[in-house]
């Protein structure tokens, strides 16, 4: 079905919400500290009974009413929420990861969603809902909930709650003012079949369509860092309507990237990505945006599991040049990522890394005063 000429298409311009439904332990080291877990499960797990009152104290405060109001102030009209799979509590799948308790996850983030959709409404921010740590994990990474274990893709049971989820969201929210999209899944791993996720998506597509009409609601899938190339004639009009493709955009967690100096991080990023992203949207014959970017380039604030070395590109600048570097790898990204049909800045505020802490950028002049 093509769009109503008389309405025009939104053009989202974002930040994620991350650290905030779904822990990492590098951007929020101090609620790790003196604990072995490396991620939201083994968090939970190690800290049992203790678990409620911090994760809720840490739910309260990350992100509030005022920073919905700050985003709005700026000019960003978008934020995307990851959550987890166990975001309206129990029951979820077992993983022997839990140890002796079923369900180890901490109940009540879903009244925290609720108050932020509520938040977004408020000041006219579309809400982009992310299923970002799925039963059994879909990527071994601490974002997928259960660090260096993939199993997601395994078992029909992890498969049919997180399709599970997705309808939930969507009975929940559907005709909510601030709901513009849900995304099925976030960064399933490379190894995982692209027929699988493909079987995947068209499930979650029909379970969010069960309650969200095409109009009103898109459903997002991501590349599963393997090229578009593999999704042609995917998810296509008429049969599936208002779907977003989504790739994430870094440049900090390969050698041929950590190696670039600062000219070649922003010929990568305004020149190349910006040729993909044209490349993408003409080929694949759906919008896509950049669900996830940032300004960083320096490895060792971030990773819990690469050896190094980390020598990045601005290392050896002065404070100038490296404000000037920050601006310049800033802006290559936005010319690239505005010829998308939007793009998430990750993430909105973090404990020790300026450079994925889109407030901090802000406020630090590297990123735009306004949007």
């Amino acid at each position: 079905m093509a769009p109503d000429p008389e309405t025009p298409v939104t053009h989202l311009r974002g930040v994620n919400l991350g650290g905030w439904l779904v822990l990492e332990k590098w951007m929020t080291p101090s609620l790790f500290e003196g604990l072995a877990a490396t991620d939201e499960t083994s968090w939970c797990a190690e800290l049992g009974r203790t678990a409620p009152a911090r994760l809720r104290a840490h739910w309260n405060s990350f992100v509030t009413r005022e920073d919905f109001a700050w985003l709005a102030g700026v000019g960003v009209n978008a934020v995307r929420i990851p959550l987890g799979h166990w975001i309206f509590g129990p029951p979820y799948p077992y993983h022997r990861t839990y140890g002796e308790a079923r369900h180890p996850f901490v109940e009540g983030g879903i009244d925290v969603l609720d108050r932020a959709m509520g938040w977004a409404a408020e000041f006219g921010l579309r809400v982009v809902l992310d299923l970002h740590a799925a039963p059994g994990c879909q990527n071994g990474f601490d974002n997928g909930g259960i660090k260096d274990v993939c199993e997601w893709h395994t078992s029909e049971e992890h498969l049919a709650h997180s399709v599970e989820v997705l309808g939930r969201l969507a009975a929940r929210y559907r005709g909510h003012a601030a709901l513009h999209a849900i995304e099925v899944l976030n960064e399933p791993r490379w190894d995982v079949p692209t027929d699988l996720l493909k079987d995947y998506t068209r499930r979650g597509y029909e379970a969010i369509r069960a309650h969200c009409r095409a109009q009103d609601v898109a459903v997002v899938f991501h590349d599963g860092f393997r090229t578009h190339r593999e999704y042609l004639g995917f998810m296509q009009p008429p049969a599936f309507e208002n779907v977003l493709f989504d790739v994430h955009r870094y440049q900090c967690f390969n050698r041929e990237d950590i190696d670039l100096d600062i000219d070649g991080h922003v010929h990568k990023a305004g020149v190349l990505w910006k040729r993909e992203a044209d490349d993408i949207q003409r080929e694949l014959g759906l919008p896509a945006i950049a669900g996830e970017w940032s300004l960083g380039l320096d490895l060792k604030v971030v990773s819990l599991w690469a050896a190094g070395p980390f020598n990045h590109a601005l290392e050896r600048l002065d404070p100038f040049q490296e404000a000037v570097a920050y601006r310049a790898y800033a802006a290559a990204q936005l010319l690239a990522f505005e010829h998308y049909r939007g793009w998430f800045f990750w993430s909105y505020r973090t404990e020790t890394t300026p450079a994925w802490c889109f407030r901090e950028c802000v406020e630090r002049g590297w990123l735009p005063a306004r949007y």
